[in-house]
């Protein structure tokens, strides 16, 4: 069904909000269907990333119609090594945890991991920043696809709740591709992959995640272009070259090109094999391409839509990379399915209209309430300059205004919010600063200089907790390269910082 006649289909089912006081039917998830689509998701991650990791950074076209060398196990992989930190998180913490714990998490687990988007947010952690700003400040890589290949844990936590997984998508994203392309696409891919627990039409599906999206952002306008592509018929080669063409980059991970290219393979393939080697036969991000797209056909296909061809060479095993560490994580795909429909469940038993139950049972409504994006519209309405700790059972958050640095002889507005809301606090400043009260909790900060290179700042709310934030001089704020990463160890090449050389 091409995409505009789809969209049709679904206004004859009302897309207006549903009336005061009427009656709700629950999506009610058939637990034995759910466990099966949550195995064949990460066993679908496991082979599209086995796929397409020898092949990784190759900014051309392959020929692939197989495993190429065949693989003997999976191959240790990023995309899903991260979420089984936050598998952990969500065990220990709940299921709607805090953005600093996320932070915290990452920084205990997954410390030595030096590339791109990863390596700048633990810079600027251990520099004492906290995200969102931590994940953009000095960040050339927030446009690439670290956070996307993040969204399947979020889809399932929040099985038929397109808008609930974009939301955590946008928490996960704003550790290290805060305002980047990466945050809104795996807001995309978390918001589809959810949807497709009981929607099954790809251009409705489409759809849902750009709901989430901004209109205007490039990895939204390459989605549409692929989708364009194939409903005018262009040959699949001349698809690639249009998407490359267009919104290809020097660097291979971008998530521009190659949310594009998902779209692509899954558009304009036969069959799940046929799929994921036509995403990943397009180039650039190999890996995580060919894993997003297995993850979301096994969501869609199940078990039995993954062929025994393509799950015999790697096995259920889980293989980690060296760089993830500290904690025990599942060490089966079938380990990882429980623990994730548990958490599922535990998500769900808090709304009012998702289930669990014996059989699938969908309300006449679903597409408008699939189509529901208030809470990804929220969440992409924060603000990214901002640094967020946890104070007892609320959020205390500095608003930088932009840059988290002072400059000697400029001075600069500052603001904290708890709780997502301006009230009465007090802020300590470094001595030699001054700190101009302009309202309950708006200030100018000012220093005649000189400004050290990291500075504390502490504010104070009500009830006298006292929550630290910090503050850069310009000895810290000198930018960096362009496309170069954090230092690496010449012998482990984790970050520097966290070597694991003798542990």
């Amino acid at each position: 069904m091409p995409l505009l006649r789809a969209m049709e289909a679904g206004a004859k089912m009302s897309f207006a909000p549903l009336p005061k006081g009427t009656a709700v039917a629950q999506i009610v998830l058939g637990r034995k269907t759910f466990r099966d689509k949550v195995f064949a998701c990460w066993l679908g991650k496991n082979i599209g990333g086995t796929l397409g990791a020898p092949h990784e950074g190759k900014r051309f076209a392959l020929a692939l119609d197989f495993y190429d060398p065949l693989p003997t196990k999976a191959a240790a992989n990023d995309d899903l090594d991260l979420q089984l930190v936050w598998l952990k998180l969500l065990e220990d913490e709940g299921t709607d945890p805090p953005l600093a714990r996320l932070a915290e998490y990452w920084s205990r687990y997954a410390a030595s991991y030096p590339w791109n988007e990863y390596g700048f947010f633990l810079r600027n952690y251990t520099r004492g920043l906290r995200p969102p700003v931590a994940g953009c400040f000095e960040n050339y890589f927030v446009d690439e696809m670290g956070s996307p290949i993040r969204s399947e844990i979020w889809a399932c936590l929040h099985a038929g709740d397109p808008q609930a997984a974009s939301r955590m998508a946008w928490k996960d994203s704003a550790l290290d591709h805060a305002g980047g392309e990466g945050m809104w696409g795996e807001m995309f891919w978390a918001a589809v992959e959810a949807a497709a627990f009981v929607e099954s039409d790809p251009r409705v599906l489409i759809a849902i995640g750009l709901a989430m999206i901004p209109l205007a952002s490039h990895v939204a306008r390459s989605i549409r272009e692929a989708v364009w592509c194939r409903e005018n018929h262009l040959p699949l080669g001349d698809a690639r070259e249009r998407i490359a063409g267009r919104f290809g980059h020097l660097q291979p991970c971008n998530a521009v090109p190659n949310h594009g290219f998902t779209i692509l393979g899954w558009l304009y393939g036969k069959d799940f094999g046929d799929r994921l080697c036509k995403a990943v036969n397009c180039g650039y991000d190999t890996d995580c391409t060919g894993a997003t797209l297995g993850s979301l056909l096994g969501i869609l296909g199940g078990s039995a839509g993954i062929p025994a061809t393509w799950r015999e060479p790697i096995g259920t095993e889980i293989v980690l990379h060296q760089f993830t560490r500290g904690f025990k994580p599942p060490a089966t795909i079938e380990e990882l399915s429980e623990r994730t429909v548990a958490l599922s469940e535990n998500a769900a038993a808090a709304k009012e209209d998702i289930a669990f139950g014996a059989k699938t049972r969908l309300p006449e409504d679903l597409l408008t309430r699939l189509f529901r994006n208030d809470l990804a519209v929220q969440a992409r309405a924060q603000d990214i300059h901002m640094g967020v700790e946890v104070c007892g059972s609320r959020e205390v958050a500095l608003h930088y205004g932009g840059e988290p640095v002072l400059r000697p002889g400029i001075g600069r507005t500052i603001s904290v919010t708890v709780g997502g809301r301006e009230e009465h606090v007090e802020l300590a400043v470094p001595a030699g600063w001054t700190a101009e009260r302009l309202g309950p909790a708006r200030f100018r900060l000012s220093s005649a200089g000189p400004v050290a290179d990291r500075n504390q700042v502490t504010v104070t709310v009500a009830g006298g907790a006292a929550v630290p934030f910090t503050v850069l001089g310009p000895g810290e704020a000198k930018g960096f390269p362009a496309g170069d990463n954090v230092a690496k160890c010449p012998k482990c090449h984790a970050r520097v910082e966290a070597c694991i050389c003798g542990k």
